[in-house]
């Protein structure tokens, strides 16, 4: 099995990375942020502090928030669709290479050997 996983990073913390594009996602369909984490099964404030830290990574933040709810803002849209073609992009690139490699992989590792 082959998994890629593209984390974009700022400093220490992570500004991108799939589950975060998912919640990106699941904001701009459900239109707040805890309906989106009730979608992906996540708390509130889990939520909360994953659009907190986009939101400090980015130039521009990419989820506002206002009484009516939260919603992608323009440069939201933009990383998350940018983000998505690096990842399309990181599949495809990974599709070429995987049957070449997948063919010299074992099927489960070997027993571990004893230390001497």
């Amino acid at each position: 099995m082959l998994k890629i996983k593209i984390q974009i990073y700022c400093g220490d913390q992570i500004a991108m990375g799939p589950g975060k594009a998912d919640l990106l996602d699941a904001i701009a369909a459900e239109g707040s942020i805890s309906a989106a984490g009730r979608k992906l099964g996540m708390s509130y404030r889990r939520c909360w502090l994953l659009v907190d830290v986009m939101n400090r990574c980015w130039a521009q933040p990419l989820v506002a928030t206002s009484s009516e709810g939260a919603r992608l803002t323009e440069m939201g849209v933009t990383v998350l669709r940018d983000y998505r073609a690096l990842q399309q992009a990181a599949s495809d690139a990974g599709d070429e290479g995987w049957p070449t490699l997948e063919r010299r992989l074992r099927a489960e590792p070997l027993a571990a050997q004893a230390a001497e």
